[in-house]
């Protein structure tokens, strides 16, 4: 059997800001889509999460994602609890050796593993004793198989592409279940990927996205742009992580 017909562990987060570092996750959206016996009608399990990231969200990120302060505060899980959660989910499905896909994957899961440290929780190389693979992201794949075509490449951007209909983005389960179907949409564009098995999957794209991260911060020297260019490693990296939150008496 493909892959690409197999279990898949779809992963979004929505948050408070873009910096893995730092901000904090506001709402969250696991999606298991599991092939049935009836063809193209996929099996899905969804669970959401809605979050208290314990510091205020910003005006910018309310207006993206329509969570507010006020309203995470009021209705959002503690934060520990709920990544407690998110993870066990992460790693049990990488346990099984279910793929997880996420759109711009090196993002979420670089910032919930900084979550994780911040709160005191083991990352997800941690639960899993290695690192994590195998991970399928449709913004590196759609890179480095369509490389010459012009455009943006935002999720909704590679829905029109694809073809594919979807409700308003920027929920994290709307998320989920669009990144699937655009992974699908690749899939079936280029047979050749959906032939490979998940190992080669997964080290075409550590690959790709690195040759893409230093093409890309190669232009931005020329335009003599500063500031931090494409992170080079992929699916996740070390981020900076500020002091343990909350800091024990």
């Amino acid at each position: 059997m493909r892959w690409i017909d197999g279990a898949l562990m779809g992963f979004d987060t929505e948050t408070t800001g873009v910096d893995v570092g730092t901000d904090r996750v506001v709402t969250a959206a696991l999606v298991r889509r599991a092939g049935s016996a009836a063809p193209g009608t996929p099996s899905l399990s969804t669970v959401t999460w809605l979050i208290d990231p314990g510091v205020p969200i910003p005006a910018g990120a309310a207006a993206i994602h329509g969570v507010t302060t006020a309203h995470a505060r009021a209705h959002g899980r503690p934060a520990a609890v709920a990544l407690e959660e998110i993870a066990t989910g992460l790693a049990a499905a990488l346990r099984r050796g279910e793929p997880v896909v996420a759109f711009n994957a090196s993002y979420d899961l670089s910032l919930l593993d900084a979550e994780l440290r911040r709160h005191r929780l083991p990352t997800l190389p941690e639960r899993i004793g290695h690192e994590v693979r195998t991970v399928v992201d449709p913004l590196v794949l759609d890179r480095y198989l369509d490389r010459y075509r012009p455009g943006k490449r935002r999720l909704g951007d590679l829905c029109a592409h694809y073809g594919v209909t979807t409700a308003a983005l920027h929920t994290a389960e709307v998320d989920v279940l669009a990144t699937l179907d655009v992974l699908a949409a690749i899939a079936a564009a280029h047979p050749e990927l959906a032939a490979m098995n998940l190992d080669e999957v997964h080290d075409l794209q550590v690959t790709a996205h690195r040759t893409w991260a230093e093409g890309f911060n190669a232009w931005r020297t020329q335009q003599g742009l500063v500031g931090a260019g494409a992170e080079l490693d992929w699916p996740s990296r070390v981020p900076a992580v500020g002091p343990l939150w909350p800091v024990p008496a």
